[in-house]
């Protein structure tokens, strides 16, 4: 049977699973308990011999409606969805890695992401961080004891692209586990198993839930990775599917032992919100290169960094990789601007923190989300003070570009 496409495959995933009173979405389910007639079924759920729910921390029925539907989104094997994107990171390297492992990660990192890398420093794991637009600072920096590599496709705020086939063929040749974030592409403009990505993480609150009304996070696993040669698979996985003991291990010693759980009220907004991702991510795509370009040529601003511009230093790898070039640009104000002046002159463009929203929403980065990293920190990452990320919504693009042509002038 022909493959259905991106969006009627996402319309439909719930029905595949016959709801509830042939209910066209997964309802709600807010138990956090579930009984069984027979005690031994319980027993199979828990020892992994069953499939089945044995408590609301771990998963519930909607939130596994969510997880399969981001499976089919990501052509993967299974996913687990947990709270936010960070906890979906976090929990999948605390479950996967030991003390005395290495990794090594893209320099140019979202700043939670970051200092949560910082963090895993301090307990035992050592991290190197690189510039990833290039493969060869990722196999230098590789070592003996490294296990994973972890690298976003567009890099928050300033938009470098690394440079993800070779780095996936890198990571195959070495047995490395290899980690793409999504989250500032989503799985319709790009899939990291096309490139060799063991593991796809994302922040399902950005592109995918899309409407900035629920907080979740990912991960997925492609069936690229082949787990019975990774050592730190704990002997209670290791009878089991070989293609699931990586993400039952994330799930089990990730997600039920630290608790980043997903309630079912938000795994029912993703799902809902993630029907029209097609939909937006073109209308938001197709505003960001016109407000990029148009920023581009007024006379106030210094730079933008936008993959679709020609002169970005990684358009040529954006172009033969994604689909369209994302929903988010940065620019640099001239110096004689002051960022907060200008923010505050805009009547359509939201201050706000979020991105991947219908709204168009734009921060001051040095002084807020990257302000904790310090001056020389933001430097090496290419984020100036001037700096203001830009998350395009879905607004009539006139009245964007007439909003800024109004603050500017």
């Amino acid at each position: 049977m022909k493959e259905k496409g991106f969006t009627t495959t996402i319309l439909h995933s719930d029905r595949m699973g016959s709801p509830e009173h042939g209910s066209l979405h997964k309802p709600i389910h807010t138990s956090v308990a579930y009984g069984y007639e027979d005690a031994r079924d319980l027993a199979a759920v828990f020892q992994n011999r069953s499939a089945g729910f044995a408590y609301g921390r771990q998963n519930n029925p909607t939130n596994k409606a969510l997880e399969e539907k981001i499976t089919r989104m990501e052509d993967g094997v299974a996913t687990v969805c947990c709270g936010t994107g960070m906890a979906a990171i976090s929990q999948s390297l605390l479950a996967l890695l030991r003390s005395g492992d290495h990794f090594v990660s893209s320099s140019f990192l979202f700043g939670n992401t970051n200092s949560m890398f910082q963090t895993l420093r301090t307990v035992g794991l050592e991290a190197d961080f690189v510039d990833a637009t290039d493969v060869a600072n990722v196999k230098a920096a590789l070592k003996p004891n490294t296990k994973l590599v972890f690298v976003e496709t567009i890099a928050n705020p300033a938009t470098q692209v690394s440079d993800l086939k070779r780095i996936g063929e890198l990571c195959k040749e070495r047995g490395l586990i290899y980690v793409v974030d999504n989250t500032m592409t989503g799985p319709y403009l790009f899939r990291p198993k096309s490139v060799g990505a063991s593991l796809v993480t994302s922040s399902l609150t950005k592109y995918t839930g899309g409407h900035g009304n629920a907080l979740a996070g990912s991960v997925t696993d492609t069936g690229l990775y082949d787990w019975t040669k990774f050592e730190n698979i704990y002997d209670s996985y290791r009878g089991m599917d070989p293609a699931r003991q990586g993400i039952t291990q994330i799930r089990k010693k990730g997600l039920r032992d630290f608790g980043g759980s997903l309630g079912p009220e938000a795994a029912h907004h993703i799902s809902v919100g993630a029907e029209t991702m097609a939909l937006r991510m073109e209308r938001q795509c197709g505003t960001a290169l016109r407000v990029a370009g148009f920023l581009a040529d007024h006379v106030k601003i210094k730079k933008v960094n936008y993959p679709g511009l020609p002169d970005h230093p990684q358009h040529a790898i954006a172009r033969d990789l994604f689909r369209h070039f994302g929903g988010l640009l940065s620019f640099e104000l001239d110096e004689a601007i002051d960022c907060f002046d200008f923010l505050n002159r805009l009547k359509v463009v939201i201050s706000s923190s979020n991105l991947g929203d219908n709204r168009t929403l734009a921060i001051p980065v040095a002084h807020t989300i990257f302000y904790e990293m310090g001056p020389e920190r933001r430097a090496s990452m290419g984020i100036d003070d001037g700096l203001i990320r830009l998350s395009v919504g879905i607004e009539d693009p006139e009245d964007l570009l007439a909003d800024f042509a109004a603050a500017l002038g």
